[in-house]
């Protein structure tokens, strides 16, 4: 056999087994330092995806269609199902304030971000992109640490109904961004507005669409206990790919799914939380994933920019939900631990991205800084909410050595 002809099918096998072999050296460095260190699992997701990538930037160079991504969307979306799950909408009718700490921290951490990146001169409309997602808080980061620690009690459950806030709140205002991008030529704020609501409107209802047909049908069925987690999860599925052939918004659809099949009073065994084996799987993959995408270049051309904008983001949210805390029901220390607790950002970012870059829109060469904090909070946010919750004693796993 030709030399060439044997050297592209070494390139091609090479191609094939990136992902694999990346997914599996993450999960095995990230069991060994768990359990040699006690840092979060997806840490070192966090840690392997990025090196393996740099070295080897051609095997894992993903399109925005490519299987790789549609099963991080879908990773992503089985997370969001399970948040939208645990948010409990009748505590934030009985305790408004939860929702109006939610509301001041997303917009405080909009206004600092967007001012400091505006000082720092960064472009008045990428600033304000950069503002957007600074916003947001993974809810991948979040639920994780918290299914990894066990983590239960005050300061867990406002954390969930937070990050589930922000979230939205983020995918709106960074939609209504994007879309005043697009339509910058004609400057139609309004037009970009409508838009942007339009589209989030259709998401939610869909979303809420497959939580009123998917337990109707488990009903029908009379296998609810049996097969509620596997219905579910092929609902995700196919949600996540129906809004991105539409391009809808997954995030919000997702979210709304679990909210409707919590409050549909549809059940699934506890064992089967992160949906057993292969939600871990994904999740190995999303993690891994989600930093694949970055460059070492572009992290270190923002890193500076980066670290002002992540103190800022984190000193907003830790001080405007400590100071809605007594009003809000517990204590000062409390609040403090929940706002600390809502770094991560990292997964949430990259999808939102990828998803504008599906649109034709691309955007990341404008947000360099975005890289650094990606990367960052992709390692850091996650122990970050580790300690606090462990501070707030609300984990029961004990720590391994």
């Amino acid at each position: 056999m030709p030399d060439f002809l044997v050297t592209l099918d070494l390139q091609a096998i090479s191609a094939e087994l990136a992902w694999p072999v990346a997914i599996a050296l993450a999960w095995l460095a990230g069991e060994l330092i768990h359990r040699w260190t006690t840092l979060p699992r997806i840490s070192v997701y966090g840690l392997v995806g990025f090196s393996v990538a740099q070295a080897f930037p051609e095997l894992f160079a993903t399109e925005s269609g490519s299987p790789v991504t549609f099963l991080a969307n879908v990773a992503f979306g089985l997370i969001l199902f399970e948040l939208g799950y645990r948010v409990n909408l009748r505590w934030l009718r009985v305790n408004p304030w939860i929702l109006v700490s939610g509301l001041m921290e997303s917009a405080l951490t909009f206004a600092v971000v967007y001012q400091l990146a505006h000082m720092s001169g960064v472009p008045p409309l990428t600033a304000l992109l950069l503002a957007s997602l600074g916003m947001s808080t993974s809810p991948a980061g979040v639920l994780r640490i918290i299914n990894e620690q066990k983590s239960s009690g005050q300061v867990t459950e406002r954390l969930l109904h937070l990050v589930a806030i922000n979230s939205v709140l983020a995918v709106f205002v960074f939609k209504v961004i994007v879309g005043f991008w697009v339509f910058d030529t004609s400057g139609s704020l309004p037009q970009a507005i409508s838009h942007s609501l339009i589209e989030l409107v259709a998401s939610a209802v869909l979303g809420a669409v497959f939580g009123f047909i998917v337990p109707a049908v488990l009903r029908k069925l009379g296998t609810l206990a049996l097969d509620g987690t596997v219905a579910f999860a092929l609902g995700v599925i196919m949600l996540v790919a129906l809004t991105h052939a539409a391009q809808l918004s997954p995030v919000l659809a997702t979210l709304t799914f679990g909210l409707m099949a919590r409050h549909r009073r549809v059940t699934f065994a506890r064992t089967e939380r992160n949906f057993g084996a292969i939600g871990e799987l994904l999740t190995v993959l999303l993690f891994v994933f989600a930093v694949s995408t970055l460059e070492w270049e572009r992290v270190m051309a923002g890193a500076t920019l980066a670290l002002a904008l992540l103190t800022a983001r984190f000193l907003a949210k830790a001080a405007v939900v400590a100071a809605f805390s007594h009003v809000g029901g517990t204590s000062w220390r409390k609040g403090a631990l929940t706002g600390i607790a809502l770094s991560p950002m990292s997964v949430f970012v990259v999808l939102v991205l990828e998803q504008t870059k599906s649109m034709g829109i691309v955007l990341v060469d404008e947000l360099a800084a975005l890289a650094g904090m990606t990367l960052f909070m992709e390692v850091i946010g996650p122990i970050i909410t580790q300690r606090a919750l462990i501070w707030a004693n609300e984990t029961t796993r004990k720590e391994e050595h």
